[in-house]
């Protein structure tokens, strides 16, 4: 069973920037679409970014221009570069296969306030 752990979260001002990270266990990683998630207070979970096995992305129309999914597949990591936050942005990150097949991991709390 493969395992996520999401990191990098925290409190930034509006115009921040954080660099979120999703540690996989498991060989089979490099062979996922993978997928950064969030779920705001009162919200669905709703897909922000994806990135396919070979590297294709994929971004919500909300965060086009602005965040940035890569991968490493050497690292069993994906990450989440994200600039020019918003106070809408404020969500728990999760990150998943796209479409989410694994066990949700604990995620990490991003907060925008000034």
């Amino acid at each position: 069973q493969v395992q996520l752990v999401e990191s990098g979260g925290g409190l930034v001002q509006p115009g921040g920037s954080l660099r979120l990270s999703c540690a996989a266990s498991g060989s089979i990683f490099r062979l996922y679409d993978m997928g950064w998630y969030r779920q705001a207070p009162e919200k669905q979970r709703e897909l922000v970014a994806g990135i396919s096995s070979v590297g294709n992305t994929k971004y919500a129309e909300a965060v086009k221009g602005r965040f940035t999914i890569s991968r490493d597949n050497a690292k069993n990591t994906v990450y989440l570069h994200m600039n020019t936050l918003k106070p809408e942005d404020t969500a728990v990150y999760y990150c998943n296969r796209d479409p989410p097949r694994l066990s949700w991991g604990q995620g990490t709390q991003v907060t925008v306030s000034s």
